[in-house]
């Protein structure tokens, strides 16, 4: 299996908050966002690895500053790290105010995808390679994450 560039997974989302995704206070429902972080996720695992993937588990997500109504919310993914079968994948979440001209980065979220056949069962994944420095520290930070998971899971069995 060959290896791919970290890059190579990049996928780039933008969505509009419109009325029916937003809370009495006019700010994005957090569900609305999940959801959203979700499929800009698998996209990028399933870029990566030419297959479907199913989410396995969300590691976190970081909300740092509310999104409004009329916000265009940018959702940016890709793979961190493969670890056979599965893969985390990295999404960071910007909202832009057109008419104010401001960008904030409102959002980070890690999730673990599994890459699947046609019967849904597991299959490996192409080895991700990192190139830039970023890539390089998210690539470390995964494993320490997944790491951490893996303890996690051990202590609540």
């Amino acid at each position: 299996m060959n290896a791919k560039k970290v890059s190579d997974s990049q996928i780039i989302m933008t969505e509009l908050v419109l009325p029916n995704h937003t809370n009495q206070l006019g700010n994005l429902l957090g569900g609305q966002l999940m959801h959203w972080i979700d499929i800009c996720a698998a996209l990028s695992a399933a870029k990566h690895s030419n297959r479907v993937c199913v989410t396995a588990s969300v590691d976190r997500i970081d909300f740092h500053h509310p999104i409004r109504l009329g916000d265009a919310v940018t959702l940016v993914a890709s793979v961190n790290r493969v670890f056979r079968t599965s893969m985390e994948v990295g999404v960071k979440v910007y909202a832009q105010n057109f008419r104010d001209g401001t960008k904030i980065h409102t959002n980070t979220a890690y999730l673990t995808f599994v890459a699947v056949d046609n019967e849904g069962k597991p299959v490996p994944a192409a080895e991700a390679v990192p190139e830039t420095e970023d890539e390089k520290r998210r690539y470390e930070e995964a494993l320490i994450r997944r790491e951490t998971r893996l303890k996690n899971r051990l202590q609540n069995q």
